[in-house]
């Protein structure tokens, strides 16, 4: 049957309406116009509506069908004799294709557009071709080419006038001034564009890249703060129009949320269209919305968030997917979640991310120490420019100095910790991170001035970000480096807020030590002929520990801790762990 045919009165109406609904950004009512008007071959759509067709397409999750209407703008334009048509379709191509991980198909278009716009007087479409020519700079390392080139977008921003193309050069050339070291500079532009952002300047397209690139920008800077206040402000842009209200905002650190039931697993992210009428950006928004929740503590609307985070990502975007599984994998390991852990560290890196030092951290907790050492060290040694991320160079820093002494290599400890504090600078966060390293490494080496020096200003640093899980941890290592001065008072202080805050977060094991930390601090003279780790071992026994759980606990192999019972037992004159537990009560050491 053939399509009926419209008078073209209605046509050119259905059209006119589809431009409208552009305009307005109501893009799944202009897909749906152009994608109905453009089923009859008899209406042919000029290479600005087909532009339009593309925007609609991706917008509404149809990503194929943009990259066929992109192609046939491009046609169209070049049929035309339009060459800066021609050349911003085809950089959009290049875009969308290496986003479907073509980098050839990518590349050829980018050469297309270079040829149809190189030429040509100085015109905004150049300025996309300038952003490129930054990125591909910096990835080269050439820091001088990348920010002429990101200058040279500025320029052509300014002369174009446009707020969407003024924004986003800034945040280009704020990100290679980062790259540069030179931080006030790269904050006072990259806070310039966000302004226009969150005044609701800029069109769709440019506040979605401007928010995420905006976000990842200050997590790898380490600057908490903006990544705070931006991810707020990027879910209340993302909110479906529908519910009439933002989502929940990222809380604030005065109170620390503690466990909440849910599913035990995320959902691996599957090859699907965003659903007409979602925000394309919303899982890219809220995954980096996990990492700020990660650091805030809010580990259960954290975890939450990145199972909801996966379902919403596009296929294009599935590094975001990888980043808050990584993320619930750092959740559930410090809860003790060890098995779950490790499969939302696996499914982090079947999506492209290397899974460290999270990974690492899993494998001392699980008894692996030399499992521990070489992943954090692999991942030390592929991290091509430490510069580039600031925050996850820090992470492994600190990561490499906690496995250093787990298997008491003081030395190798005390190597990361110094590149930690050259790294971290005056910037709060691993200024914090430094510090703690620095006085777990004086501990170890029995410098107990400088170690409650360093560690106090640890403490002061990590209240100030209202990071708790980190507070508590240093909390931890303050109350031993007060028990080694003979002050057993500040050492109790220390371990029961430490445990107070654990116990909130979930963190089981921390929890426990913490509590075995406070009973061992009770006597001096142990009963028994016990050890100090002895009494330790008894204690998570008589709260009901399994050998699993104790060597977790207390960071030892569950070989390790049968090594303690048998010892306890022959001293003890016992023989079950019933019998152990009774001793342990009878002598209050519970």
């Amino acid at each position: 049957m053939s399509a009926p045919t419209l008078h073209p009165a209605h046509t050119a109406d259905a059209v006119e309406r589809a431009r409208d609904a552009a305009e307005r950004e109501s893009w799944a009512e202009a897909y749906a116009l152009l994608h109905a008007h453009d089923l009859h071959p008899s209406r042919a759509l000029t290479a600005d509506d087909l532009s339009v067709l593309a925007d609609a397409a991706w917008w509404s999750g149809h990503i194929d069908e943009s990259v066929t209407a992109r192609l046939r703008a491009h046609a169209a334009f070049l049929a035309a004799g339009d060459h800066r048509g021609a050349g911003l379709a085809a950089w959009w191509l290049h875009y969308e294709y290496r986003s479907l991980g073509r980098p050839a198909a990518a590349a050829g278009w980018l050469h297309r557009s270079r040829h149809h716009l190189e030429d040509q007087p100085p015109c905004p479409e150049q300025c996309f071709l300038a952003w490129t020519d930054a990125e591909e700079a910096e990835q080269h390392g050439d820091r001088a080419a990348a920010l002429a080139a990101a200058r040279r977008m500025t320029r052509l921003a300014l002369r174009s006038a446009s707020p969407d193309l003024v924004a986003l050069s800034r945040q280009a050339e704020s990100a290679v001034l980062l790259a540069n070291g030179r931080r006030t500079e790269a904050l006072a532009l990259l806070d310039d564009a966000m302004c226009a952002v969150t005044a609701g300047e800029l069109s769709g397209v440019f506040t979605g890249w401007l928010y995420c690139l905006a976000l990842t920008q200050c997590m790898e800077a380490a600057d908490f703060g903006r990544a705070v206040e931006w991810t707020n402000a990027a879910m209340e842009w993302c909110a479906p129009p529908w519910t009439g209200r933002p989502p929940e905002a990222v809380p604030g650190a005065t109170s620390e949320t503690g466990p909440e039931s849910g599913p035990a697993s995320l959902t691996t992210p599957a090859a699907r269209a965003v659903a007409s009428g979602e925000n394309p950006f919303r899982g890219v928004c809220r995954a980096h919305r996990v990492e700020v929740l990660d650091l805030l503590g809010t580990w259960a609307l954290a975890e939450e968030e990145a199972r909801q985070a996966c379902r919403e990502v596009p296929v294009d975007c599935l590094e975001s997917a990888a980043a808050a599984f990584y993320a619930a994998g750092d959740v559930q390991r410090r809860q003790g979640r060890l098995d779950e852990a490790a499969v939302s560290y696996a499914h982090a890196h079947e999506l492209g991310r290397i899974p460290q030092p999270g990974l690492a951290l899993l494998r001392l907790a699980q008894g692996r120490a030399d499992a521990a050492v070489a992943g954090v060290d692999l991942a030390l040694a592929c991290q091509s420019d430490p510069r580039h991320d600031l925050l996850g160079r820090a992470r492994l820093l600190a990561a490499r100095t906690e496995v250093a002494l787990a298997v008491r290599d003081v030395p190798g400890a005390s190597k990361a910790a110094r590149g930690l504090d050259a790294l971290a600078g005056d910037v709060p966060l691993l200024r914090a991170t430094a510090d703690t390293a620095l006085g777990a490494v004086a501990l170890a080496e029995a410098r107990s001035g400088p170690a409650l020096r360093l560690l106090r200003q640890a403490l002061a640093g990590w209240l100030e970000l209202r990071v708790p899980y980190e507070a508590a941890q240093v909390r931890m290592l303050l109350a031993a480096a007060d028990r080694t001065v003979g002050d057993e008072e500040a050492a109790r202080l220390e371990l029961a807020a430490a445990r107070t805050v654990f116990e909130r977060l979930g963190a089981v094991p921390d929890a426990r030590r913490a509590a075995a930390l406070l009973s061992g601090g009770k006597r001096r003279r142990l009963p028994g002929g016990l050890t100090a780790r002895e009494a330790e071992v008894l204690r998570l026994v008589a709260g009901g520990g399994t050998n699993k759980d104790i060597a977790q606990a207390l960071v030892i192999s569950e070989h390790t801790v049968s090594r303690h019972l048998n010892n306890i037992f022959a001293k003890l004159g016992v023989g079950s762990r019933a019998a152990a537990t009774g001793y342990a009560y009878a002598h209050d050491l519970v």
